[in-house]
């Protein structure tokens, strides 16, 4: 399986990515995009299974990356993992498709939570 993380914090990639493999999900082919306008032409590129986007980026952010996926046709699942987790983020996150949202701060046990099911 292959997951693109979007985030335009080098730093916040390489901690999802950790979290991912303490997480159980280790096995994974990883792609790194720096923003959303990145995201949206390496899910045209790499055909990912699973795209983790941060919200907030400069460029396209991640809501309009997803808006923008799902405008053209694509299905790829989708979840946010961002500073922001309000009740009202979360309904515009699943209202344009995304599969779950993991509020920051996270851990290995938010991730098998919002992931099981998702990843096989």
């Amino acid at each position: 399986m292959k997951i693109l993380i979007a985030d335009d914090s080098r730093v916040m990639r390489q901690i999802v990515i950790r979290t991912l493999r303490q997480a159980g999900f280790d096995d994974h082919e990883i792609v790194e995009a720096e923003d959303g306008a990145d995201a949206l032409a390496k899910v045209g590129s790499e055909k990912p299974d699973l795209v983790l986007s941060d919200w907030n980026m400069p460029n396209m952010t991640g809501i309009e990356c997803l808006q923008a996926l799902r405008s053209s046709g694509s299905s790829v699942p989708f979840g946010f993992v961002t500073s922001e987790g309000s009740p009202e983020m979360r309904e515009k996150a699943a209202n344009a498709g995304a599969l779950f949202l993991i509020a920051k701060p996270f851990n290995e046990d938010t991730f098998q939570e919002a992931l099981s099911g998702v990843i096989a």
